[in-house]
């Protein structure tokens, strides 16, 4: 092979058009033996690109071909080029300018030769993280286990990352700290920090995708951002806080073409295809009823409380002492307190009179609030963790695990949005006029409408510890505080949280589900891995925005119609988004914004 001033192609198109320079070609090319193009450039020559690829020159750097590798002969430190057949594209081209040496480029697999015990630079994501001390932590933990590169954290409360992450490192009972857990810490001291994550988007250009493991009131926000700057993005569940930042999520995916993913990861377990394999075989025939719950929030966080934003302000005279009795009465004894519930939700403010509610140092309580319009002063009550059950900042149990358990049922019977929904619940926390909390429980009936040969399904959801009335020779599933039933012409089928060990009943079925193939696609990594393959053009995601964006809707929808009234039932016109017969319940398909934060 020549080894002058050629560039030689080592894509999947040998003899593919020529390449264009910017201003100081067409330079002599040819056509080798084997079908691939050379070409050769002067040595002085700053930069050859194609003009719908590369949008202005680079110094120094880049020869791109249409369709495929270029490469020098024999590897010297020259410039790279980018294969446009391998996924790198204008939205890729992420590398800072002053970067670009070769040290610091990334060269594709099959031109470093990468086999499957050695990796190359090419095959790694760089990635963000929004959101770092709750369940962001442990989705970042599952893709820096994989081999992926964890650039840049954002957090508003580093100080709590550090006592979470501390945690990770704690020894277990043999006195042996998690080498997954070192292999973090390693990849959190190395990575560029951040508390805003709009900063972040700025400044550090080597992001190509994005964790967002926020508040759900964050959630649109962030990746509405992240997607528009050309970043892939994870989302966790509930993927949006209202109904119209859904469909906003969707849209902008599908203009900006980046791989997302919501972070429903028992969409991609084995109980979740069976289940669809079972459903679409006809095992327990046509399914119209299906029953799901879950009993968050009681386990994990209060709601059906009033908030710190309704504690009274403290008397500043002394209360007023009993009359005496009348003359010649006996003194009574005072009558002992009443408790009831008022009496509780004093004692609950007077708890959280007595919390401190200085700002803790390093907490960006601003950014916390976001786009949430109410000026809402800080209180640990709020942060960390127990902010989903406040109703500006999370989605009460239905948006925490709707995800997990509702997916099964929506996505084998092949359901849209529904037509009506009705809920009802317990009280609201808080003044009803402006609850602070979401109810201790509530459940809901969808009804959705046939579909083709289907019948129509109306589907129930129940929090709180509240669930269905099962048959007595239908076991109810025990996962993780939650499950689900379908009911069939023909029999039951179950499952638990994240569509965990599903079963049939009768035992007559059960023996024939066991004797349907697996006829669909199975996930072979974690949820994570897989959205990190879709990044790199290497899989399909599990759970991409069109799918996740709709059974979001679906959650929502819950909650639009337990604020529109108890037991009140809205009529769904999903083509407009809007609830058809009562109209002030539009109001709650979206939300008021913070200024300067509205989407």
């Amino acid at each position: 092979m020549p080894t002058d001033n050629r560039w030689y192609c080592f894509g999947e198109n040998p003899g593919h058009a020529t390449v264009h320079s910017y201003g100081d070609g067409p330079f002599p090319s040819g056509v080798l033996t084997n079908g691939y193009r050379w070409f050769s450039v002067p040595s002085a020559l700053p930069v050859f690109a194609v003009s719908d690829v590369i949008p202005v020159p680079l110094p120094d750097l880049i020869v791109v071909c249409q369709s495929c590798i270029v490469r020098r002969t024999p590897l010297t430190p020259h410039v790279w080029g980018f294969a446009m057949s391998s996924g790198i594209n204008r939205r890729d081209f992420v590398v800072d300018s002053t970067k670009l040496a070769l040290g610091a480029m990334i060269i594709p697999r099959h031109v470093l030769g990468a086999t499957p015990h050695r990796r190359a630079p090419s095959d790694t994501l760089n990635f963000a993280i929004v959101g770092f001390g709750g369940m962001g932590m442990n989705n970042t933990q599952e893709l820096v286990d994989a081999g992926e590169n964890l650039v840049a954290i954002c957090d508003i409360d580093m100080a709590y990352v550090e006592r979470q992450l501390a945690g990770k490192l704690r020894p277990n009972r043999e006195g042996v700290v998690s080498p997954s857990a070192i292999k973090l810490k390693d990849a959190y001291t190395k990575a560029a920090k951040y508390a805003d994550f709009r900063e972040m988007l700025d400044k550090q250009k080597d992001i190509e995708a994005v964790i967002i493991a926020t508040p759900d009131h964050l959630h649109a926000t962030v990746a509405v951002a992240a997607m528009k700057a050309g970043k892939h993005v994870y989302v966790q569940k509930p993927l949006t806080y209202s109904v119209y930042e859904a469909r906003l999520l969707s849209r902008v995916a599908a203009e900006t073409k980046v791989a997302t993913q919501m972070g429903n990861q028992g969409h991609s377990r084995e109980g979740t295809r069976r289940i669809h394999d079972w459903i679409n075989a006809g095992v327990i025939g046509k399914v119209r009823e299906v029953h799901i719950w879950t009993d968050r929030p009681q386990r994990y966080w209060a709601q059906g409380i009033p908030g710190p934003t309704n504690i009274p302000v403290p008397q500043t005279t002394p209360a007023t002492p009993p009359a005496p009795p009348p003359a010649g009465q006996p003194v009574l004894p005072p009558a002992p307190p009443s408790w009831n519930v008022r009496t509780v939700e004093r004692a609950v403010l007077t708890a959280m009179a007595a919390n401190p509610r200085d700002l803790p140092a390093g907490l960006n309580w601003p950014l916390f609030l976001g786009p949430a319009a109410q000026d809402i002063p800080y209180h640990p009550a709020y942060h960390p963790f127990s902010w989903r059950g406040w109703v500006p900042f999370g989605v009460s149990a239905i948006g925490d695990m709707g995800a997990h358990l509702m997916d099964q049922s929506y996505w084998s019977l092949g359901l849209t949005l529904p037509t009506s929904v009705t809920s009802h619940s317990t009280p609201w926390g808080g003044p009803a006029n402006n609850p602070a909390s979401y109810p201790l429980a509530m459940t809901t009936r969808y009804d959705f409408a046939a579909r083709g040969d289907n019948p129509p399904v109306t589907m129930y959801w129940y929090d709180g510890g509240l669930s269905p009335m099962l048959l007595a020779d239908v076991p109810a599933p025990s996962g993780d505080g939650g499950g689900a039933i379908f009911v069939g012409e023909k029999g039951y089928l179950t499952h638990q949280t994240y569509g965990d060990e599903p079963r049939i009943f009768p035992a007559s079925l059960a023996a024939e589900a066991e004797n349907v193939p697996k006829s669909f696609a199975r996930v072979e990594t974690g949820h994570e891995v897989n959205w990190a393959q879709a990044c790199k053009g290497e899989a399909k995601a599990s759970s991409p925005f069109e799918y996740a964006a709709q059974l979001t809707e679906v959650m929502l929808l819950g909650i639009v119609a337990l604020r529109a009234g108890q037991n009140r039932r809205i009529e769904y016109d999903a083509a407009n988004m809007s609830v058809t017969n009562v109209p002030e319940a539009n109001q709650y398909l979206t939300r008021e914004y913070r200024a300067g934060w509205a989407l």
